[in-house]
């Protein structure tokens, strides 16, 4: 067993100490990455173009795919590794269904993260190991870790963005990206205008909050017109779609059909909901949903389920 830690963002080596330590403790051999130009190439970069596009992102999806299951994988090849090994909530087994490894959901869904794992190739499946996965709860795993001496054990959890300090992720566009503040009309469907936005990155499909309009019936912004520069709003009842458009399907399974009943999953706090997949051309799929869905947001992923098995995702492009 070999520990790898990697930097990905800023000059913080206290990770890469805490891993140091606790290898020491294990008696492994320990390396240390400093993937940080890497991280902003794949990662932040792809980040910034989303939000350029009108599009809000997942940057842990993207994490997952280039960094541990690309880049840390392929180091791991190097040092002679059959496996990597990480501490995501999902479980990998062997399926007759598809006859082979298929990535599912965790025990504890509360804490299930195979949302942000489909991005990965299909190869790793037979190549990772999640010890996590059948875990209840993180109270078990503190209090094995603190059994074996491990100064980590009552480490805070780290949810937040990475690289966002405080959440402020419009405060990292303006300063890192340099995006300029632009004010245009927030419009509602018809076109009319009903006051000013202050910049279509500080608004994300749903939100209600901060509009600075008021209205007989609560409004929401349902989507962008970025060529007008116009933020356009709607009642709650124009946020709920029936279909959507997504790209870049990446596929767990070789079993994938077209026009198959799908579960299909928009953010990482929903709930997959039962669908139909029509797969189009070049990597496309449409997903029609049995009921409408609310602020279905072009640059989050769309995740396919059968029961608890992954079949595969994509970025969502439009509804």
């Amino acid at each position: 067993v070999i520990g790898i830690n990697m930097l990905l963002w800023g000059d913080d080596t206290s990770n890469a100490s805490d891993a140091r330590k606790v290898c020491k403790k294990l008696n492994i051999p320990f390396t240390f990455l400093d993937l940080r130009n890497d991280f902003k190439r794949y990662v932040v970069q792809d980040f910034i173009v989303e939000y350029r596009s009108c599009h809000t992102p997942n940057p842990c999806i993207m994490c997952n795919k280039f960094m541990k299951f690309g880049i840390m994988y392929t180091r791991a090849k190097e040092l002679k590794c059959d496996y990597i090994a990480t501490g995501h909530y999902a479980n990998i087994e062997f399926d007759e269904k598809y006859n082979a490894n298929v990535l599912k959901k965790a025990n504890n869904l509360k804490k299930d993260q195979s949302y942000v794992l489909y991005n990965i190739r299909k190869e790793l499946l037979n190549h990772t190991i999640f010890p996590l996965g059948k875990f209840e709860s993180k109270e078990e795993i503190r209090k094995l870790a603190t059994e074996h001496g491990l100064e980590v054990a009552n480490k805070p959890d780290s949810e937040d963005i990475c690289f966002i300090e405080n959440g402020n992720y419009k405060e990292f566009l303006e300063t890192k990206a340099k995006f300029k503040p632009k004010e245009g009309d927030i419009v509602d469907k018809k076109g009319n205008v009903l006051g000013k936005h202050s910049g279509l990155y500080k608004y994300t499909i749903g939100q209600r909050k901060g509009l600075g309009i008021s209205n007989p019936e609560p409004l929401f912004v349902i989507d962008y017109n970025k060529l007008k520069n116009e933020l356009i709003v709607g009642e709650e009842k124009d946020l709920y779609k029936e279909s959507l458009l997504a790209s870049n399907i990446n596929w767990l399974i070789d079993d994938v059909k077209n026009g198959m009943r799908v579960e299909a999953k928009i953010r990482y706090a929903a709930e997959p909901k039962p669908a139909k997949l029509i797969l189009l051309p070049r990597g496309y799929a449409r997903v029609i949903f049995d009921e409408p869905q609310r602020a279905i947001t072009p640059g989050q992923s769309v995740v396919f389920y059968d029961g608890d098995t992954v079949l595969g995702g994509g970025k969502i492009l439009s509804h």
